[in-house]
């Protein structure tokens, strides 16, 4: 239809406007994020369906509604008007930015440049595994969220994440399926682990990112088949160097 070119713009406004209703009434963050869940379908359906490629909506799917809901389960905690009008502003831009790349991947392929939703996968994902770790931990502390809570909603965060960036790196779903749970063990066993230690919850939070960070990037390296002792030495080295430095600087309880 016509009006499909404009749904990258539209869509992320009316996300962005949601968010902001949600700021004004947070009683209603289960009817705003199902508003929002609800956009974002409608969008990737829509395109799928126009679409004379073999794709699935749910595919496109899962980077946008995770960067959203994130978003929202970071703002809950913070008291900053500012950094969380930031917060929704940053995820309009992811938005409109996917959306955008989705739209020319599946209507306009010959104005589609390559990689380019590999690329806003890579970092978005980082973020949004951020923003929910440091929103976990965050839940532990005021709410008491035990453990092993936060170690389950990290692994199917994890399972979730995983599985798009397979999919976005165009990399075979069903002949690396362990790329998919293996990773995504070993970050609820450190997620579990690290809810131990007296960390506020941005300091938890980031310190399991750069875990994840470590081990993302050689499982993408390993898949590319450009996995070498150089490579491994240098994610190793620069996630551990930054762990040292968080916990030599962190503020603890």
């Amino acid at each position: 239809m016509k009006y499909n070119r404009y749904l990258p713009l539209i869509i992320p406004m009316l996300v962005w406007l949601a968010q902001e209703i949600f700021l004004s009434y947070p009683s209603l963050i289960y009817v705003v994020l199902v508003i929002i869940l609800l956009l974002i379908f409608f969008a990737l359906r829509q395109f799928t369906r126009s679409s004379g490629a073999d794709e699935r909506w749910w595919n496109f799917f899962i980077l946008p509604a995770l960067s959203s809901m994130a978003v929202i389960v970071y703002s809950t905690l913070q008291d900053s008007h500012w950094l969380i009008q930031f917060l929704f502003f940053l995820n309009l831009a992811v938005l409109y930015l996917y959306f955008r790349f989705a739209y020319y991947f599946l209507l306009q392929p010959l104005g589609y440049k390559i990689a380019s939703i590999e690329n806003v996968s890579q970092y978005t994902n980082f973020l949004i595994f951020f923003f929910f770790a440091a929103g976990l931990y965050g839940f532990q502390a005021f709410l008491n969220m035990p453990g092993w809570l936060i170690a389950f909603s990290v692994a199917l965060l994890s399972i979730l994440i995983c599985y798009q960036l397979l999919w976005a790196n165009k990399f075979n779903i069903r002949e690396n399926t362990i790329y998919i749970f293996l990773p995504s063990l070993i970050l609820a066993e450190l997620a579990w682990a690290i809810a131990f230690l007296p960390l506020n919850n941005n300091i938890a939070g980031f310190t399991l990112a750069i875990f994840y960070y470590m081990i993302i990037g050689l499982m993408r390296q390993e898949l590319l088949k450009t996995l070498d002792r150089s490579r491994t030495a240098l994610y190793v080295g620069f996630g551990l160097a930054s762990i040292v430095i968080i916990m030599l600087t962190a503020r603890w309880f």
